[in-house]
């Protein structure tokens, strides 16, 4: 009875430390998998940043949309008052550098975070999506098609809860 007992409890940790190595070999496999999945996913994304930082113009295309976007800025009654102390030259080039990198681009922006620039400013909603018009419209006037637009709009969005009435 007792050697019965013994190789009964014997087996059931045999079967149970086989069940522990199938365990591993999957978790490992899912690890593996995974780790590969992602690093795909991000392979993808990075290739599809670049693409849009080359469907832009690459650097001298953003700063013809930017270029555009500032003329637009300065004519829109609604909009121009936010950006009557800015430094135009100061704000292009942020604008360049930050559009840049979010892209894809080589560039790599050195500026305040979106919280820090618009603290204070108390930007609403309307006037929010009046200057994301704006990008629109200075990025149909350089020729942008609207599949670039919408996925530099996407790029842009996460900004947005940065921006708005800080």
């Amino acid at each position: 009875m007792y050697q019965q007992l013994t190789k009964s409890l014997y087996i059931k940790i045999q079967e149970k430390s086989n069940y522990a190595c199938i365990f591993l070999i999957l978790f490992s496999f899912f690890i593996v998998t995974n780790t590969h999945a992602n690093n795909h996913q991000k392979n993808n994304e990075n290739r599809h940043s670049t693409n849009l930082y080359k469907a832009l113009g690459e650097k001298a295309g953003i700063e013809k949309l930017v270029d555009a976007f500032v003329l637009r800025i300065a004519k829109d009654k609604q909009i121009i008052s936010y950006f009557a102390k800015s430094n135009v030259d100061h704000f292009k080039r942020g604008f360049v550098q930050h559009t840049c990198e979010l892209v894809g681009g080589p560039c790599s922006y050195q500026g305040d975070n979106m919280i820090d620039i618009h603290t204070g400013m108390n930007i609403n909603e309307a006037d929010f999506n009046r200057v994301v018009e704006l990008l629109i419209l200075a990025s149909e006037d350089v020729g942008i098609s609207y599949r670039t637009q919408n996925k530099l709009i996407a790029k842009l969005v996460p900004t947005r809860t940065n921006i708005i009435k800080r």
